[in-house]
């Protein structure tokens, strides 16, 4: 079959198109032939080797997969790895049967950037609602779908950041009340602030690390709860105070998929309530491109540019 390889650490120009055997399930797993595999900012840090996990080479990226099980069955599934490619392994805790109506796609996008988003909102942060939300990065795969869910569950206002006019834009469509642009760091708690009539927020959702967790930290308001679920700068934010976040009665939070996974109920809960919504045209996934397999690379330059919106696939077809 058909894969993308990565064989030394780097950046997108390690990636490469190799031939390898199609793999062969254990017990307890499926074989999945490969429809569409997502394409996650997580993957670029897995690449580089400067993920929360460790890589050991060679091996093949992709923890998202959409196509059929060897009994015909359609599903979007994790699995450890491979996905860029024709054939994939994924486990059946962590498979889900993709209803009609929620297209390939669309499938892709919840099973990690939605669920994301969903845990953040549910799990995290336990958004109630009339609380203010920023949405860092609100034209990403997550923050696209971020915003949306905050402003259907009942957020007083939602503030989203973005890099570009056009981003911007982008995020108000969605139901942002309002979008700002991150840049400059040293002023962007003023001005988070300001974008909330004047008002301290209650929650940042954050991914980017540096200047913008520090700005977006002293944003909040007593009670605010921050969530740090991402380093797209590559740089962490300074060191927490503990006498600061007591005085104010302020939350960090750090969330990772991955550790819903050991905990099957939290994928199936917000995966069962996200493709309902995606059923009934509530949640609209974005798709940000449609890359043949061949142009993996060129998808993680895309993405680490900021070039794309929404969601990105690979289709192993090409």
């Amino acid at each position: 079959m058909r894969a993308v390889q990565v064989s030394e650490f780097g950046g997108p120009e390690v990636l490469k198109v190799v031939e390898l055997p199609t793999p062969v399930p254990a017990d307890g797993q499926l074989l999945v032939k490969v429809d569409r595999a997502g394409i996650n900012y997580a993957d670029t840090h897995q690449a580089e080797n400067s993920y929360l996990a460790d890589q050991k080479l060679p091996f093949v990226p992709g923890g998202e997969i959409v196509g059929r099980t060897e009994d015909g069955r359609r599903v979007v599934a994790l699995s450890s790895g491979g996905g860029y490619a024709e054939y994939a392994l994924a486990y059946p805790h962590l498979a889900f049967d993709v209803p009609d109506g929620v297209s390939d796609a669309a499938a892709l996008a919840l099973i990690v950037q939605g669920a994301t988003a969903w845990h953040l909102l549910r799990t995290s942060t336990h958004m109630q609602a009339g609380e203010s939300v920023v949405v860092i990065s609100a034209a990403g795969g997550v923050g696209t779908l971020a915003v949306q869910l905050a402003k259907l569950w009942g957020a007083g206002r939602v503030i989203g950041t973005a890099s570009t006019e056009g981003k911007r834009g982008l995020a108000v469509d969605l139901g942002a009340d309002v979008a700002i642009d991150a840049d400059p760091e040293d002023t962007l708690a003023e001005r988070l602030i300001e974008a909330n009539n004047g008002k301290r927020v209650d929650i940042v959702l954050e991914m980017t690390g540096g200047g913008v967790f520090d700005a977006s930290l002293s944003a909040l308001d007593s009670f605010g709860r921050i969530v740090a679920y991402g380093a797209a700068s590559r740089s962490m934010g300074s060191p927490v105070v503990l006498n600061k976040l007591m005085a104010h009665s302020k939350s960090v939070v750090g969330f990772w998929l991955q550790d819903c996974f050991r905990r099957p109920a939290m994928m199936k809960d917000a995966m069962n309530e996200l493709f309902g919504l995606v059923a009934t045209n509530k949640l609209k996934p974005l798709l940000g491109g449609d890359y043949a397999l061949s142009d993996a690379a060129q998808a993680h330059i895309d993405i680490r540019s900021r070039k794309t919106v929404g969601k990105l696939v690979l289709d192993p077809s090409k």
